[in-house]
């Protein structure tokens, strides 16, 4: 049975690789519970507060070895800051960093880290534009 150690709901369609690995500054979201999401978090994965994430998403933090397919490859973790949203569809590639308030537009790859307030996409994802600072509800930490 797929996800059955994992001690959050998971979509029946999603899979959740090393959940022990996957540090969340709150316990929403729960990485899975969309449809046909994939999370890998053979190197780690930390995610901030108020994370949105679509169906389809894809949080891979481990690359195979080309040399070797069943050798995986170390890397930094993925870090997501606060207030960030990941697309439906998104894919987000070992060692990413994405600061706070970064959104992912649908469909896209994320192959290297991006700084705060931005919209990015495309395949690889690029800076579509400057967003202004993030004013929705914040967590008092």
């Amino acid at each position: 049975m797929i996800n059955y150690k994992v001690p959050w709901p998971v979509h029946w369609s999603s899979i959740v690789n090393h959940h022990k690995n996957i540090d969340q500054k709150d316990f929403r979201p729960y990485l899975g519970a969309m449809p046909s999401q994939y999370i890998q978090a053979m190197n780690g994965i930390k995610i901030g507060y108020n994370l949105r994430i679509g169906p389809g998403v894809k949080i891979i933090s481990a690359n195979h070895s080309m040399i070797d397919y069943s050798n995986h490859l170390p890397s930094r973790p993925i870090i997501i800051g606060d207030n960030c949203w990941l697309s439906a569809n998104s894919i987000i590639l070992p060692g990413v960093q994405l600061s706070d308030h970064v959104v992912v537009a649908a469909g896209s790859v994320v192959t290297k880290s991006f700084g705060p307030d931005v919209l990015i996409g495309g395949n690889p994802a690029k800076v579509i534009k400057k967003l202004d600072p993030y004013s929705g509800n914040k967590r008092d930490w």
